[in-house]
C-alpha cells in the first residue's frame, strides 16, 4: 500500500479520516492524497425556457473557500512526516472520488457521506469506510472477513492484506447456506497464510440473515474491521429488500468496514 485516497471535507469526520489515514501512511511508507471538490452544477439553475445561468457570486465564494480549506489542509500535512498531495475537482463528490481512486491503493471515507455503498462498487480500489466519531486503531488487533466465495469477497480479501500483520486476530465468516461456494473458504485461508497471516475459519449456521448472522458473530469477537465485497443493486430494489451491503452500512452497531467490488 503505497497511495492513499482521503475524502476531503469541513465535516466532523473529517479527524478521523485524517488520523486513520496518517497512521497508515505511516506503517507502509505511504503517500497521501486529499480529495477535495466544489460541485458546480449545483450554482447552476435553468430556466422553464431552457436557459442556464450560473449564480457567480455564489461559486466563487465556494471555490475560494475550497482553496482556503486546500491551503490549510497542505499547511498542516507540511509539518508531518508523511508525503501529501492535494486535489481539487469541480464534479460531484463521487465522481470525484471515483476519479481519485483510479490509482490510490486504498480509498478512506466516513460512512455518512451518502455514497460509501455506490463508491465501493466504481472504485478500482478498496474502501474502507469509517464512523465519524471513529478513528480505526492501528495496528488492528482484531479482524473479520466475510467470505462467500464470490469475486467480490475475493477481492476485498486481496485489498485487507496490507492492513493485518501477524499480531492480528483474522478471522474468516462464512455462512452456511444452500448455494454453493464459487471458491471454497479454504483456498482464502491458503491465501492469508502465504502473505504470513493465520486465520481462523468460523463456519456459521444462518440466523434470521446472513447479515444478522455475521454481525452477531463480529461482535462477539470484537472485530474492528469487517471485510466484505461491495454489491450493487439498483435503487429500487434496495429500496424494497435492503441488500447486506446496505444492511451494514445502515446498521449503529457495526464496525468499520473494508468494501471492495
Amino acid at each position: 500500500m503505497r497511495s492513499i485516497l482521503v475524502q476531503g471535507g469541513r465535516d466532523t469526520g473529517m479527524a478521523a479520516r485524517l488520523d486513520t489515514a496518517m497512521d497508515l501512511a505511516r506503517i507502509h511508507n505511504a503517500h497521501l492524497t486529499l480529495a477535495i471538490d466544489t460541485p458546480i452544477g449545483q450554482f447552476v439553475t435553468v430556466d422553464p425556457y431552457g436557459g442556464s445561468y450560473v449564480a457567480r457570486e455564489a461559486l466563487d465564494a465556494a471555490l475560494a473557500a475550497d482553496d482556503a480549506l486546500a491551503a490549510a489542509f497542505a499547511g498542516r500535512l507540511a509539518n508531518d512526516d508523511v508525503p501529501f498531495d492535494v486535489m481539487q475537482f469541480e464534479t460531484l463528490p463521487l465522481e470525484a472520488m471515483i476519479s481519485a481512486a483510479k490509482l490510490a491503493d486504498l480509498a478512506v471515507i466516513s460512512r455518512d457521506c451518502g455514497y460509501a455503498g455506490d463508491l465501493a462498487v466504481a472504485a478500482r480500489c478498496p474502501v474502507l469506510v469509517l464512523w465519524p466519531d471513529q478513528p480505526l486503531a492501528l495496528p488492528l488487533s482484531t479482524a473479520c472477513i466475510a467470505w462467500d466465495g464470490s469475486d467480490q469477497a475475493a477481492m476485498a480479501l486481496r485489498g485487507c492484506v496490507a492492513l493485518l500483520d501477524e499480531g492480528t486476530d483474522v478471522h474468516l465468516l462464512t455462512v452456511l447456506t444452500d448455494a454453493p461456494q464459487a471458491f471454497p473458504a479454504t483456498e482464502a485461508l491458503h491465501y492469508l497464510a502465504r502473505h504470513g497471516i493465520k486465520a481462523e475459519l468460523h463456519e456459521l449456521a444462518k440466523a434470521a440473515s446472513i447479515e444478522e448472522t455475521l454481525l452477531t458473530e463480529v461482535t462477539r469477537l470484537g472485530g474492528q474491521v469487517l471485510v466484505m465485497g461491495a454489491f450493487g443493486h439498483s435503487r429500487l430494489r434496495e429500496f424494497m429488500f435492503g441488500g447486506v451491503t446496505r444492511y451494514f452500512l445502515d446498521e449503529a452497531s457495526a464496525p468499520a468496514l473494508l468494501m471492495a467490488h
